[in-house]
């Protein structure tokens, strides 16, 4: 993405940063760059990557999906609803829980208009993309703490929602996805967090799961769409080791890459 300079803005004097969807992600520079849609973009890769399922993030939920699915020899994520009518369980969706049924996928295209092109863009901008939910908060911030520590600056991007016209819609449950990556690596590498950042910090100790998430906006979404199984595997802390980390077009388990080379460019500004 072309790189938008607002004076003021960039956080870069904090080694630890957040703001919101595309356009903050464009505003605030970092070497990492860590998207957080818990509801349900980064829970639904973190609960494949726990399948051993590779993902690949892809902008379009047209038949542009089905084409890059046939090409990288994946399977292609269908809308929760779409699943629901097909009336076959095991059928893989965007819905977390999906995944828990599937058997014999080792490649998947996950189609998120929101999360997928926040990835890239951060990707294009010379970050290395993170993706993180309330179940890996901990994994990927114990990931994350020896690079801040040798110098390396993060930003932590809630994807957010859009309302009818389009606009960002602030998500309470990206908030806290934020603020648990950012607490638990502030306290792991004791570095200077931004008031953005300290905001989400505070806004995730604030929180009271699984309460909260099953009642904020997007969870009675889920819910009275009948998809409360979603929102509950959403909820758990800290149940999950993996760290996904956007390589090319797919997000991979960092336990599974080769060690790092030379050191990533610094995008600080």
């Amino acid at each position: 993405m072309a790189r938008v300079t607002l004076p003021g803005h960039d956080q870069s004097t904090y080694r630890l940063r957040m703001e919101w969807g595309p356009t903050g992600a464009e505003a605030v520079p970092a070497d990492y760059a860590v998207v957080v849609d818990v509801l349900s973009f980064t829970t639904t890769l973190t609960v494949a990557l726990e399948r051993d399922i590779e993902v690949f993030p892809f902008r379009w939920k047209d038949s542009r999906a089905a084409e890059h699915a046939l090409r990288h020899g994946a399977t292609l994520a269908v809308g929760r609803f779409e699943a629901l009518s097909r009336g076959d369980a095991r059928h893989v969706s965007l819905s977390p829980a999906s995944l828990a049924e599937v058997e014999g996928v080792q490649r998947l295209v996950l189609p998120s208009p929101n999360g997928s092109t926040i990835a890239f863009a951060l990707a294009d901008s010379g970050a290395r993309v993170v993706g993180a939910c309330l179940r890996n908060a901990g994994a990927v911030a114990r990931w994350l703490a020896p690079k801040v520590a040798d110098g390396a600056s993060v930003v932590v991007v809630p994807a957010g929602e859009r309302w009818y016209d389009d606009t960002l819609r602030p998500a309470a449950e990206d908030l806290w996805g934020a603020g648990a990556v950012l607490a638990a690596l502030d306290a792991e590498a004791e570095a200077g967090a931004s008031p953005e950042a300290r905001m989400a910090i505070a806004a995730w100790h604030a929180a009271v799961l699984p309460h909260d998430l099953l009642h904020c906006a997007g969870g009675r979404e889920l819910a009275e769409a009948g998809f409360v199984a979603d929102v509950e595997i959403a909820a758990r802390h800290d149940v999950s080791d993996v760290v996904p980390v956007l390589v090319g077009e797919s997000f991979r388990d960092a336990a599974s890459l080769p060690p790092a080379g030379a050191r990533l460019r610094r995008v600080d500004g």
